[in-house]
């Protein structure tokens, strides 16, 4: 039983990893990634579609996205969504693709995304956290029905602490790569 439960918390913390990763490639630095604008949404006959689903997203120079959609009559929906997004970008459609050309950040806009990327961060460990809070009070739980006794009650609190802090390690990591890039010139 103490197994399942600590093979859940790591599948469910990995999970938790795996979301701030894929937030995190959405987050700008200074060099142009087709996972900036892959996951948008765009409003496709009603229905939130991400972009990726609705265009070709290509990289043409180290500061620039050029985005061609399948569709030539969403151009105007893509380039509405990308200017009401986060991104801070202008789009430039010439008819039929919609170039991006991302500026220099400079260094206060380097600092908001350190910020944003700090926020991201926090809310990852709060989830992490809040897994191994919720297995200890399962565990809690199961001592009390008899079901454990209170050895494996403490050794069972003791693996979730240590694949907490494993966790909380590897957010660290990610989160200074993330900061480097950012702040890479």
């Amino acid at each position: 039983m103490l197994k399942e439960i600590t093979k859940d918390a790591e599948n469910r913390m990995k999970s938790a990893l795996l979301s701030l990763e894929e937030d995190l490639t959405a987050i700008r630095t200074g060099r142009a990634t087709p996972a900036l604008v892959e996951k948008l949404p765009i409003d496709y006959y009603g229905a939130p579609t991400p972009l990726l689903q609705l265009a070709s997203i290509s990289v043409p120079e180290a500061r620039a996205l050029l985005i061609k959609p399948f569709d030539p009559s969403t151009i105007k929906t893509i380039e509405r969504s990308i200017l009401a997004s986060e991104l801070g970008l202008t789009p430039n459609n010439d008819g039929k693709s919609i170039r991006l050309n991302l500026p220099p950040l400079t260094e206060e806009r380097r600092r908001e995304l350190v910020k944003v990327v700090n926020n991201r961060l926090e809310e990852c460990r709060v989830a992490i956290r809040n897994v191994r809070r919720d297995l200890i009070k399962d565990l809690r739980d199961f001592e009390k029905e008899k079901m454990i006794s209170k050895d494996d009650l403490e050794t069972g609190e003791q693996d979730l602490q240590k694949l907490t802090d494993l966790m909380i390690d590897e957010i660290e990591l990610i989160g200074k790569r993330k900061e480097s890039e950012i702040m890479e010139i």
